[in-house]
């Protein structure tokens, strides 16, 4: 029987809390700025991997909102082709890194730190743009 090659699934997360959006500094390549995420287990819904990736990474309980959007570019992870889904979530708490994050901090749209890791860059700057216009905002053309 042939070997299938598929897309690895996995979740991405914006937590909003006091002050800003939750992000990541990586331990592990590619380094980085990152949403808190990571992938799938077996088993496991997007919902679930969504809130255990947050905790692990952030020590943050989440409560989930929305999905924002899907982004499957190919390249998107330099790693191997990933698909992923992201979640809009609230917490409230000050983040401490754990798991593969070396560091945390809360951000806004006007001081993100650099470099940001992945194509999250991008999710950053659809939800930005998200909570400014609404929804309806994702068009195809812009996947």
């Amino acid at each position: 029987m042939a070997e299938y090659r598929n897309p690895a699934p996995t979740v991405d997360i914006i937590i909003e809390t006091k002050g800003g959006i939750v992000l990541i500094e990586r331990k592990n390549d590619p380094p980085g700025w990152a949403l808190p995420g990571g992938f799938v287990d077996y088993g496991e819904t997007l919902e679930q991997a969504a809130a255990r990736e947050a905790e692990e990474e952030t020590t943050l309980l989440v409560r989930l909102k929305c999905q924002l959007h899907a982004y499957s570019e190919p390249s998107r992870d330099p790693r191997k082709h990933t698909l992923t889904v992201v979640f809009v979530a609230e917490a409230s708490g000050i983040p401490e890194a754990k798991d593969d994050a070396k560091g945390s901090g809360v951000f806004t749209e006007k001081n993100l730190p650099s470099p940001i890791a992945f194509d999250h860059a991008k999710i950053l700057a659809d939800y930005f743009r998200w909570k400014r216009e609404g929804w309806g905002v994702f068009d195809i053309k812009d996947a």
